[in-house]
């Protein structure tokens, strides 16, 4: 009897691709460089401000999920104004009901990403050790099938904890982080002293971020910046009045700021008096402090693909690889141009570094979207939220299993993202994401080799990926039209399908004279076996049209 066939897996349904919407706001850095006695002042009114608003946090969680009317914002708000200021309070205020909100969230994806990893272990303990059912393969001994039964508890013992802090409503946060408090207990692997310890912990605690105002004096009374001299000015808490240095209980610094970058949207900001934020960051590695500018930007609605098609205009795919970016330039019509480009992308060393790396990276993409005249760049929508969460379960095991988990974990796809989106939307371009089912498969399968041979350079299967994921984003079809002549028909041998092709003539006969005006005849171009759909007449006698008859020949 013969084996029975499985059934055919069938793929899942593909998100439509979107344009990622521009950035609602812009962050700027400038460099303080303060004296002894100005850096003891200000970090006593953030050690001061950031004992208040821890306090005002904890009162905020111990409300728990209420709705917005009933978190006793304006009694909190009154209760700090006694010690710091209306300004500073309002600051505080928000920045407790921020954290709390994204706390929350955060607990709702862990609850998420909880469940995934539980419903995928019991989908293989469901089935016996060494035996398969469908798709889902058991476990291969029972060592590691109990194992698997442990990690099981500890994830259900999880869970319960998260659901019960989310029936409750109170969050565990902890101000400064936690990786950085349980840094505390391992020094030595941290290569990390108690000191410096200390000094990053209570850099990272302190709090000195003062909210706009539209209508202020340069956009914001608390901490102010004058932009025709850049003198730094701020208010000073009630208790701390004593340390002003000027008038209204304000204290001025000796240094100045000046914000190069996007030094003219800042301008136009604070010369129209119009909302900028105001963070002081204090940098303990380094021994620096830094002045934050941010503020909201309006945006206009960006192109959708459909627009940026029906203009036929290029676009840059780009496959996002552990080392490197591989990109391919499209035209309107989903066909490759050029040679494919690959931008090599290192994501080794400290998290600074590796982000420099990658903004090089994308100033590399922005530059050839640039030069070859491209309307926008073309990405895929990657989170790895599942990958993450069933990754033991789906991503092989042993040392290969480790690694690539490790490699996939290691991808900075969330910050290629917003890094690209921001920096294109600076140099005006359009990012459209797209879904990343099957784009390495079937861009691997259906153009690694048709890029290959229109160039010399090395193509590789992340190059067919990125054509993939560009057809996608303009809403073509991943495949080839079956059949498409090649671009150079002096290389590329190959007809469409269907094209009319030259019929042979019986012999002895001749084709008909050519005159000025007549188009070719067609016959010159060679032809592929077995892609003509013109029916060939059947075999002919060679001297048919030459025999003479003898009837009585017999």
């Amino acid at each position: 009897m013969g084996r029975k066939r499985e059934k055919k897996r069938e793929l899942r349904s593909l998100a439509a691709p979107f344009t990622i919407a521009a950035p609602s706001g812009a962050r700027i850095r400038d460099r303080l460089r303060l004296n002894a006695a100005d850096e003891r002042v200000v970090t006593l009114v953030g050690e001061h401000l950031g004992g208040h608003q821890r306090s005002d946090l904890m009162a905020r969680v111990a409300l728990g999920n209420v709705s917005r009317k009933d978190t006793e914002r304006a009694a909190r708000k009154k209760k700090l104004t006694a010690v710091s200021s209306s300004r500073w309070a309002g600051a505080m205020t928000r920045a407790s009901e921020d954290q709390y909100q994204l706390s929350v969230r955060c607990l709702y994806d862990e609850r998420a990403g909880l469940r995934r990893a539980i419903s995928t272990i019991d989908k293989r303990l469901a089935v016996p050790c060494g035996q398969r059912r469908g798709r889902m393969r058991g476990y291969p001994d029972q060592n590691e099938r109990f194992q698997k039964q442990r990690r099981r508890q500890a994830l259900t013992s999880r869970l319960a904890v998260v659901e019960g802090r989310i029936t409750a409503g109170r969050p565990a946060v902890v101000v400064g982080g936690r990786r950085l408090a349980r840094v505390r207990h391992h020094l030595d692997d941290a290569r990390l002293t108690e000191q410096e310890w200390r000094q990053r912990w209570d850099a990272v605690r302190l709090f000195l971020t003062a909210d706009g105002e539209s209508g202020a004096p340069h956009g914001n009374y608390t901490i102010t910046v004058v932009p025709h001299d850049g003198s730094v000015t701020l208010v000073l808490p009630e208790p701390l009045r004593h340390l002003a240095n000027i008038p209204r209980g304000r204290y001025r610094l000796a240094c100045t700021a000046g914000f190069h970058h996007r030094r003219e949207e800042w301008l136009d900001r604070v010369s129209a008096h119009r909302a900028v934020r105001y963070d002081i960051v204090r940098d303990p590695a380094r021994g620096r402090w830094y002045l934050d500018a941010s503020w909201s930007a309006d945006t206009t609605p960006p192109p959708t693909p459909d627009e940026i098609r029906q203009r036929g205009e290029r676009l840059l795919a780009v496959d996002l690889n552990a080392d490197h970016l591989a990109a391919v330039v499209l035209d309107g019509h989903g066909n490759p141009i050029g040679a494919p480009h690959t931008v090599p992308l290192d994501l080794t060393g400290p998290t600074t570094t590796r982000d420099g790396r990658l903004r090089t990276a994308i100033t590399g993409l922005l530059g050839i979207a640039k030069r070859q005249g491209c309307a926008g760049l073309v990405i895929e929508d990657l989170g790895f939220a599942d990958a993450r969460a069933t990754g033991r379960e789906t991503m092989g095991r042993g040392r290969r299993g480790k690694q690539f988990r490790r490699t996939v974990a290691g991808m900075p796809t969330a910050r290629f993202r917003e890094r690209l989106r921001g920096m294109a939307c600076h140099a005006g371009l359009v990012v459209i994401a797209v879904d990343p089912a099957y784009t390495s498969i079937w861009g691997g399968r259906y153009w690694q080799r048709p890029l290959q041979q229109q160039t010399k350079t090395t193509v590789t299967r992340h190059h067919g990926a990125a054509v993939a994921i560009g057809r996608r984003g303009l809403g073509h079809r991943v495949r080839r039209r079956p059949g498409v002549t090649a671009p150079d028909q002096r290389i590329g041998r190959r007809r469409a399908t269907g094209q009319t092709g030259p019929v042979p003539r019986p012999c002895g006969t001749t084709s008909p004279p050519r005159t000025v005006g007549t188009p070719p005849s067609g016959g010159k171009t060679q032809l592929c076996r077995g892609e003509q759909l013109v029916l060939l007449p059947g075999p002919q006698d060679r001297s048919e049209g030459h025999r003479t008859t003898c009837p009585d020949c017999g």
